[in-house]
């Protein structure tokens, strides 16, 4: 008989966090920081956080029906011991970052994650900008498999929880850099920045959630450099605040190259990464890099 255990949700209870968390950097920012906040943009974090709450309830029985399923098929039966709470949690970090970094790689994971990216500010709002399209997407595919394996449902559910909690306070510049150990093994500030950064050195980098040495242990770590100021949003900025382009903009121009291109290559404009273009006419993160990289070289 499989047990009846249901997720902990600590994403409500760490709400009031959240709002507080956000009334203080807003002071911090009024005294030491003004372009850290701008209005509309915040207003537009805010709607797109509403909205992706909207939709992770209207989809949240879905993944978890599917996750039970996969949970019936398991393997073995994980304990609900300390230790094994650990594992899961490491675990699904580790796919967390296998998720993220694929959702920076193929265009259909991106169209669902850009969102998130879209501001051109970094504050405890932009963590808000959570995807409305991920069920769709089926990125949730990532975080559900380790039910095979014995982990409950609830489990994964609530490490995933706590994993998303812990990565909203890395979205500030209020925060510089963590001592030495703590940014050697988990996500900061400093880390993130650089990932929502747009400068090429920067480019698609630094994809975990809570702990950096995934990212230190697959070669796409790249360290906050001083001299460096971060550009952030994403390659094309959107030039608007509204809610809607944020959340379908992506979509929109993949289904249109899909619907125009060549039949050989119409899969290759979902799958391929952002940027890519069968005529090589456009630019992806790869080539930005390379471009700067050999500028850096010639004047060295």
């Amino acid at each position: 008989m499989t047990p009846d255990i249901h997720p902990f949700d600590i994403v409500t209870y760490a709400v009031p966090f959240f709002i507080l968390a956000m009334i203080a950097e807003m002071a911090w920012a009024r005294r030491r920081a003004p372009e850290a906040y701008e209005p509309r943009d915040t207003w537009t974090s805010l709607a797109l956080g509403l909205g992706s709450t909207v939709a992770g309830a209207l989809t949240a029985g879905v993944v978890y029906a599917a996750a039970m399923a996969l949970y019936q098929h398991r393997v073995a039966t994980m304990p609900f011991a300390w230790w094994a709470w650990i594992a899961c949690f490491v675990l699904d970090d580790f796919n967390y970052y296998w998720a993220h970094r694929t959702g920076h790689r193929i265009r259909w994971f991106w169209a669902s994650h850009v969102n998130h990216h879209s501001s051109q500010h970094y504050n405890l709002s932009t963590a808000l900008r959570q995807t409305w399209t991920g069920f769709f997407a089926l990125s949730f595919v990532f975080r559900i498999w380790p039910a095979l394996l014995g982990f409950h449902p609830a489990m994964l559910v609530t490490v995933g929880a706590v994993n998303l909690v812990y990565q909203f306070w890395i979205h500030t510049e209020a925060i510089g850099r963590m001592p030495r150990w703590f940014e050697a093994v988990f996500n900061t500030p400093s880390h993130h920045r650089v990932h929502h950064a747009t400068n090429p050195v920067y480019l698609d980098r630094n994809y975990a959630g809570a702990l950096i040495v995934w990212d230190r242990l697959f070669r796409t770590f790249q360290p906050e450099l001083e001299g460096e100021r971060i550009r952030y949003g994403i390659v094309r900025q959107l030039g608007t605040f509204g809610v809607m382009w944020s959340v379908f903009h992506e979509w929109a121009g993949m289904l249109k190259d899909f619907a125009v291109a060549p039949l050989r290559y119409k899969l290759a404009y979902l799958l391929r990464e952002p940027g890519w273009s069968h005529d090589g006419s456009r630019d992806t993160s790869d080539r930005i890099r390379d471009r700067w990289r050999e500028r850096e070289d010639g004047t060295a």
